[in-house]
């Protein structure tokens, strides 16, 4: 673990540590719940959150924790019982001066292997409109960057297209701006950013293949590399629902070294759609997004290596019964269903004109339990199938996961 992940755990013992030893009195504690009846897009998802106010304290805090057990096995070959720490993670807020906010998130994933700042801004607010925004930002790509917190989804495991397609949770050094414009059941919201960007990796990696979130293991990219622009516009209606538009691309690979050009500039480009509505009534709560990825891999590397991806997700929750459970007063049990899909390369063999398979689709239903809208008990079974870039038969993975996720 190098000195940069080390901080952020040393800055958190030492600030609860000193709530802990400075013996605070209890009736200073104060919870912040989320605002359900603020009118909010998906960007507004890393301050939406419940957070804690301390007295006077000049800073809320907040955060979330997941853990699972799963037996999954793939053609009939189980790991066994698995429990997994999958992450805690740390929301520290202030409210610097009046149009001055910062935040920052701090994730511990595997037990603490893995360390991450996942977002630290600080926003300077001139106008609804028209606000700016500096540190590591959550590039606005679909709608689950932005909006991962494990408490808020039926679902233990984060949606494929969003992890194995798209490099989620993405964060990268960054300026931008952003604003919004609310009239009557109108919402309208948009985000631009420059960025760093990705690297020689999503075409140079284990994987195989092109691959965007080989990226994320490049620390470098918090102190150089390459340009990314990021840019969404999102819609929201009251009585039908948010749509959101969103890019990303720049320059990905290393064209030039010491003054010396080692290659053409290569882009990638990203687009996304993402939708989300409760229907009326029912109060089934509908989202989704789609995500169309085009790379410019050299004509040197073979086929294996795709050009165009593509793939997404739709979550489909049906609350079945809301009532007091066990003495919590507003329980909501929940009937869900993941439906996903990942082709990595879309295409046909140049030799053959056969299709180029290297896909997979998966299905989740479940069952949940939320005692409370900040903490969620769930029950998924796991359905997916694999095939390789030849589309030989599939590989079969199935099994059940079971866990839970709270805000705290």
């Amino acid at each position: 673990m190098s000195l940069r992940d080390v901080s952020p755990i040393f800055v958190c013992i030492l600030f609860f540590g000193h709530l802990s030893f400075g013996q605070i009195d209890s009736t200073l504690l104060k919870r912040r719940p989320v605002d359900t009846l603020q009118q909010t897009l998906n960007m507004d998802a890393p301050y939406n959150r419940p957070f804690l106010d301390v007295g006077k304290l000049p800073v809320s805090l907040g955060g979330y924790m997941e853990v699972n057990w799963q037996r999954l096995g793939t053609d009939g070959v189980s790991e066994g019982h698995q429990f997994q720490a999958r992450r805690l993670t740390l929301f520290v807020a202030s409210t610097i001066s009046r149009r001055l906010k910062f935040l920052t998130e701090v994730e511990f994933e595997e037990g603490g292997r893995e360390v991450a700042i996942e977002f630290a801004s600080l926003d300077l607010e001139f106008h609804p409109l028209l606000n700016l925004r500096g540190g590591i930002i959550l590039n606005p790509i679909g709608a689950f960057n932005q909006n991962h917190d494990g408490p808020k989804w039926e679902f233990t495991d984060r949606p494929i297209s969003a992890t194995q397609l798209l490099p989620a949770t993405w964060s990268t050094p960054g300026f931008g701006l952003y604003g919004k414009y609310h009239s009557e059941a109108w919402m309208f919201g948009y985000e631009a950013y420059v960025t760093g960007g990705f690297d020689d990796s999503i075409i140079d990696n284990p994987e195989n293949r092109t691959f965007l979130p080989a990226s994320k293991e490049n620390a470098e990219r918090f102190e150089e590399g390459n340009t990314l622009f990021t840019g969404k516009i999102a819609l929201r209606n009251n009585a039908i629902g948010e749509v959101g538009l969103s890019y990303m691309g720049g320059t990905y690979n290393t064209f030039e070294a010491d003054g010396i050009v080692l290659d053409e500039k290569r882009r990638l480009n990203v687009f996304a759609i993402d939708f989300n509505t409760t229907l009326p009534r029912l109060n089934t709560f509908i989202t989704g997004e789609w995500t169309f990825i085009d790379v410019d891999v050299p004509d040197t590397f073979t086929q294996q290596f795709g050009d165009k991806q593509h793939g997404g997700f739709m979550d489909i929750v049906q609350p079945i019964l809301k009532k007091k459970i066990f003495g919590w007063e507003k329980a909501v049990v929940n009937l869900a269903l993941r439906l996903e899909y990942v082709d990595w390369n879309v295409g046909s063999f140049d030799e053959t004109g056969g299709n180029i398979a290297q896909d997979i689709w998966n299905i989740m239903p479940a069952i949940s339990f939320r005692p409370t809208p900040q903490t969620v008990i769930r029950l998924n079974y796991r359905h997916s199938e694999e095939r390789d870039l030849l589309g030989n038969p599939p590989a079969v993975t199935g099994g059940f996961i079971f866990g839970l996720s709270t805000y705290f």
